[in-house]
């Protein structure tokens, strides 16, 4: 694997994801550690390193106090979206719960996407908004690049890190998930399952966070 064609692409992992957070994902932080030593690896053979960041406004349209009389983990309509699951307030800009998770290395990440800032329209994947049409501008900087293979672990399994992955595989790249670098949140019952299912049958591979560092050139 060419470590300078191929991108790691870090997923929401944030202090609101992790434990104690308020959308906190089971053992959302145990994705660190493999994620850090990917992107230390990158970083030794002069890979590139981006993440995601909710960045979420206050009075947003995915939170469930925006909406009188919803609760959490209700689906609703809305203008722009149908389909939407209703959230605790979460990743809400310039909050300590937005921030990237204090262990995560940093230094080797050359772009940050920040999605999900637009108050009437949530973002899961990295490549586009929940209208599935409005773009964060990061399929055009890989491809300005020559990346021919994005490497994926974060959070959540099953919404960021599933929409990311199956946009990415659409738009043209070699997809891979970083299979012990990744947590879901389980919600709706099988979830995850279904989510990991998916992207098998869409031909996105799964590899361990040892096995791409031995693959990486």
């Amino acid at each position: 694997m060419d470590s300078i064609k191929t991108l790691l692409l870090l997923i929401d992992v944030q202090n609101d994801f992790c434990p104690g957070g308020a959308l906190a994902v089971n053992n959302g932080d145990a994705v660190v550690a493999p994620l850090n030593a990917l992107s230390r690896a990158f970083a030794e053979r002069g890979g590139r390193v981006a993440a995601t960041q909710d960045w979420h406004c206050t009075g947003h349209v995915s939170f469930a106090s925006s909406h009188s009389g919803c609760k959490v983990g209700e689906i609703i309509d809305t203008a722009l979206v149908k389909g939407q699951v209703l959230w605790t307030d979460h990743c809400v800009q310039g909050t300590g719960g937005a921030e990237f998770h204090s262990a995560l290395e940093l230094s080797p990440v050359s772009m940050i996407v920040r999605k999900g800032f637009r108050k009437e329209l949530d973002s899961y994947s990295a490549f586009f908004e929940n209208d599935r049409k409005t773009p964060t501008g990061l399929e055009g900087w890989l491809k300005c690049l020559g990346i021919e293979t994005v490497i994926i672990g974060g959070i959540a399994t099953d919404y960021c890190v599933f929409f990311s992955a199956m946009d990415c595989k659409k738009l043209g790249f070699n997809t891979i998930i970083a299979s012990d670098a990744v947590r879901g949140v389980g919600f709706p019952e099988g979830s995850i399952e279904k989510a990991i299912s998916e992207m098998k049958a869409a031909g996105i591979e799964f590899y361990s966070s040892n096995d791409l560092i031995d693959r990486l050139k």
